[in-house]
């Protein structure tokens, strides 16, 4: 067996290769950067980096609900099912239209499938956009006093990596969250208590967010992402990492403090001048 792992530098990806070599599965990292490359933005890249894969973890970048990602979900399918793969696995945005569309081309393939669904990652906060506010201790985003039950990536990896290696997964859907909800408010609070500094959280607007990201040149489209917070879509626990499982999924106190452990959200010193 043969893993293809598109995506396995980010946050889940490489979690899922690094379980697939601890279990010593043969598998393979799709990136830009490796050998053979694997490139959304070029589909003369895939079918070198299909070839000889039974099954494939799929994920996009940023999200699969951004304009013309469900063209090239089936674009994939198609080399895939060219390449003799076998099974694919999904991971799709929980409460995003953009993002079921590209699961029922998954799930019209004609391919095995199994689709993990999520909202917000906790690793956001120390591997992605959020980490340098957490460091300044000032967390400034559009989400009002909306909650969200963030959801640790390495439950999301532990779902993933079973339904890659296990035939009782084919067809389902798992929709993932972690075990309670939490405002941005509360998660200032979660965070302070564990790094033992003073972190606030501020709602702002929706352009002043816009005019944040764009200075710090990421898609402003993430913006728009924070619309599935307010509108309360997501504001609910799920069963699935207990389904897939058979075990709770991780809190988001011990994920952070587990996380400032490791002194990933110690203030960083100003630069003078």
């Amino acid at each position: 067996m043969t893993v293809l792992v598109i995506g396995g530098t980010g946050k889940t990806g490489r979690r899922v290769a690094e379980r697939l070599a601890e279990r010593g599965i043969d598998h393979r990292v799709g990136s830009r950067s490796t050998t053979p490359a694997f490139d959304w933005d070029d589909e003369s890249t895939w079918d070198a980096a299909l070839d000889g894969v039974t099954a494939a973890y799929v994920t996009y970048y940023p999200d699969l609900a951004f304009p013309g990602v469900p063209a090239l979900i089936s674009a994939l399918c198609e080399h895939a099912k060219k390449a003799g793969v076998r099974k694919l696995v999904l991971l799709s945005g929980r409460g995003e239209e953009g993002a079921v569309e590209c699961e029922q081309v998954v799930q019209g393939s004609g391919l095995a499938w199994s689709i993990v669904r999520c909202n917000w990652f906790m690793q956001n906060f120390d591997e992605s956009f959020f980490l340098d506010p957490v460091r300044s201790g000032h967390i400034n985003i559009p989400a009002g006093d909306a909650v969200e039950p963030f959801v640790d990536a390495d439950d999301i990896a532990d779902v993933a990596t079973e339904a890659l290696l296990d035939e009782r997964h084919d067809g389902q859907l798992y929709e993932l969250s972690g075990p309670r909800l939490l405002s941005f408010t509360e998660v200032a609070r979660e965070l302070s208590n564990a790094t033992g500094r003073d972190i606030e959280y501020t709602p702002v607007t929706h352009e002043e967010y816009v005019a944040e990201l764009e200075k710090e040149g990421l898609p402003a489209d993430f913006a728009d992402l924070f619309a599935l917070i307010l509108d309360g879509r997501n504001a609910s626990v799920t069963d699935g990492v207990q389904r897939a499982l058979g075990r709770a999924p991780r809190d988001f106190r011990e994920y952070a403090r587990e996380a400032a452990a490791t002194g990933v959200w110690d203030a960083q010193p100003q630069p003078v001048g």
